[in-house]
């Protein structure tokens, strides 16, 4: 796959999901990425329960250790393929609920919008990132998951905890292990 040849530019880097220790270390705000490998999705409801497992002091239906969470709840997929639309949430959404996860070895997290101040600290404090998905484009993300299976909480429809397994499937880096920011150092460079 070119990504250049769709227009999205030439890929800083390919990240293999889950994330190895040491891999986030040359990115930076503003990077392009793909990734393959496994990322999960997860939306408002499931962070809720796992923040609540978390709380408990009880085991996740994952291990967390270099995961990436994908905040999205794709749509039914339509016969013969393995998921409807797939594109990005609001991840401010899920700031109340990011911290805990991070603090058990999340590296990466994946949606569209701004960060809170807290989530930006607990980044660099665990040396993880925020990558974000373009949003608008569901249906090209669905195109980049070659599989997907519901992990746990079914009964929460298109917010049930997810697997997906993807290949080539682009992000741009937002906040990086340092503290850079694009959605801040994008609009000063731009007026510049």
């Amino acid at each position: 796959m070119s990504l250049a040849g769709e227009g999205l530019g030439r890929p800083r880097a390919v990240l293999r999901a889950p994330l190895e220790e040491g891999v986030l270390e040359g990115l930076t705000a503003g990077d392009e990425v793909i990734i393959s490998g496994r990322l999960l999705a997860a939306r408002d409801q499931a962070h809720k329960r796992l923040v609540d497992l978390v709380e408990q002091g009880l085991e996740l239906p994952f291990d967390p250790v270099g995961q990436i969470i994908y905040y999205v709840g794709p749509t039914p997929a339509r016969p013969g393929r393995v998921i409807g639309a797939a594109g990005p949430t609001t991840s401010g959404r899920m700031d109340l609920l990011t911290v805990p996860l991070l603090r058990l070895g999340l590296k990466g997290l994946l949606g569209k919008g701004r960060r809170s101040g807290e989530v930006k600290k607990a980044l660099m404090e665990h040396r993880a990132i925020y990558l974000a998905a373009f949003g608008g484009a569901g249906a090209f993300y669905a195109q980049r998951i070659r599989q997907a299976r519901i992990l746990a909480w079914p009964e929460l429809g298109p917010e049930a905890l997810m697997e997906l397994m993807v290949e080539d499937f682009p992000a741009v880096v937002i906040n990086d292990l340092s503290g850079g920011d694009l959605y801040q150092s994008g609009p000063a460079a731009w007026r510049s």
